[in-house]
């Protein structure tokens, strides 16, 4: 089969990009079927007159969205992909009458006031490079607007939506406009606008397990059932998803929390089928889709497709800062109509401040957020690369890492028989903190299959400073192996 991309040497775009889009239409298209083997880094550059770097930076990205898989000594080759039937979504059922109330299970893990000299708390920021000057300059800016000190659109500020939604087309390649844009104070509030509008009887959430409790918790106390659904290598089991009898589904699928995958190409594809073929709808959320350290960002699972049955929800706490209280959500078109419904109904007003919003869309239009988020992600990924240095350092073959590449945690297993929240107390005497990932677990049913609280930890290395990564695991280390 003949492989010829033609690479345009205008300067517009790096090769490795051009190859990486080049594959990635070709495999969609079907042009490049599944098993096909594709030519060698080394055969591919010397085709093309390249060197190898783009090659191999082309080829890490697809493999990382699963469009191709690379094993030992076969090279590289196209993974089978979803057959999209772009089926006409099903008619939304009509209102049930009755509603199935539950109470989840969830276990309670209050906040933590303890100082810890080595602190991988798994969200909190750093703020060693935050622009102080830039934002105070904008903000007593809208100090001088009276009119801001009046009440706002309940949707959010139109200015700040605008700029959301320019952000989101280049960034992350959502299908949006600034009408889909949805502003909120907080998280819970969107999750419960969201229970509020979603159509039909069939109040079922289906949910990642484990995973992050905050928006399913929100429907449950809405009257949703909450329906766990295991994961797999590459992200949510789709065929238990369809047994499950769920009417919308909860995920994460550019970085699993907190288990870290990237939800493959073929799956992501099968699920806009579910949702398709059943009427139901995906919530998406992309909590730390502008952090990943190799290759491209992955794109959102929203942009797929026009039209999609998407809800993607976002927030400026880690881009920016949780204290500004922005976060948002970004609709279909067609759950408009029933939002604007519900803000008449409910007289909504606006919940994120107005001030922060308008400083917020002059920081973006004026090019400081994109100059923050490069410097950001620079500064997380010497973090994120000092700490997997570090825990191969001193702890060898004594763990294992996963969930790395992206966001602001991984995962570390320890191989010990003594129990996870034990061996938390042991590291919070000696001044370090770390996360048991046993409380990701939904309910009964979670707690019961991991009932042995296995020994795996969640590390944020957010906000600990680069030079305290090192000598933190180092004591770790000392403290679990002797």
């Amino acid at each position: 089969m003949l492989i010829n991309p033609m690479l345009s040497d205008d300067g517009k775009l790096p090769y490795y990009i051009q190859l990486y889009d080049y594959f990635k239409k070709e495999i969609l298209g079907g042009t490049l079927p599944a098993d096909t083997r594709l030519p060698s880094i080394r055969s591919l550059a010397g085709q093309l007159y390249i060197s190898a770097t783009p090659v191999e930076l082309a080829y890490q990205q697809l493999v990382s969205e699963g469009f191709i898989a690379s094993r030992p000594r076969s090279g590289f080759s196209v993974q089978p992909m979803h057959d999209f039937s772009g089926a006409e979504a099903a008619a939304d059922p009509p209102e049930s009458q009755s509603r199935m109330l539950i109470q989840a299970v969830l276990p309670i893990t209050p906040r933590d006031p303890q100082k810890y000299v080595y602190d991988f708390h798994i969200s909190k920021n750093d703020f060693s490079l935050f622009p102080h000057k830039i934002w105070r300059s904008l903000f007593q800016e809208q100090l001088a607007n009276p009119d801001l000190l009046q009440y706002g659109d309940p949707q959010g500020e139109p200015a700040l939506r605008a700029s959301i939604a320019a952000h989101l087309r280049q960034f992350r390649g959502l299908h949006c406009l600034p009408e889909q844009v949805v502003i909120g104070g907080d998280q819970h509030l969107l999750c419960s606008l969201l229970g509020h509008i979603l159509p039909g009887s069939n109040r079922r959430l289906g949910i990642e397990d484990p995973g992050y409790h905050l928006l399913p918790a929100a429907f449950a106390r809405n009257g949703y059932e909450i329906i766990p659904v295991p994961l797999q290598e590459d992200g949510l089991d789709i065929e238990q998803l369809r047994d499950s009898g769920a009417g919308a589904v909860y995920i994460s699928p550019s970085h699993q929390f907190p288990c870290g995958m990237i939800m493959s190409i073929a799956k992501r594809h099968a699920l806009l089928d579910w949702a398709a073929t059943t009427g139901g709808y995906i919530i998406e959320d992309d909590y730390d889709g502008e952090f990943r350290y190799h290759g491209r960002p992955v794109p959102s699972l929203q942009g797929l497709m026009e039209n999609s049955p998407v809800i993607y929800m976002g927030s400026f706490a880690q881009s920016v800062a949780p204290a500004l209280c922005v976060h948002y959500m970004v609709l279909p078109e067609k759950l408009l109509p029933a939002y604007r419904n519900l803000a008449r109904e409910l007289y909504l007003e606006h919940s994120a401040s107005r001030l922060n919003q308008i400083a917020l869309h002059f920081f973006m239009e004026r090019g400081h957020f994109a100059r923050h988020l490069r410097r950001m992600r620079l500064l997380y990924q010497k973090k994120h690369e000092a700490l997997l240095q570090a825990i191969q350092l001193y702890f060898g073959d004594h763990a294992a890492v996963r969930g790395q590449g992206a966001g602001f945690h991984l995962l570390l297993r320890l191989v010990s028989s003594v129990d996870a929240r034990r061996l938390a107390e042991t590291a919070a005497a000696a001044g370090i903190r770390v996360t048991p990932m046993s409380y990701t677990w939904w309910g009964e049913s979670g707690a019961e299959a991991h009932r042995n609280d296995a020994p795996e930890f969640i590390l944020g290395f957010g906000a600990i400073p680069e030079e305290r990564i090192g000598e933190g695991i180092r004591r770790l280390a000392e403290v679990w192996l002797g």
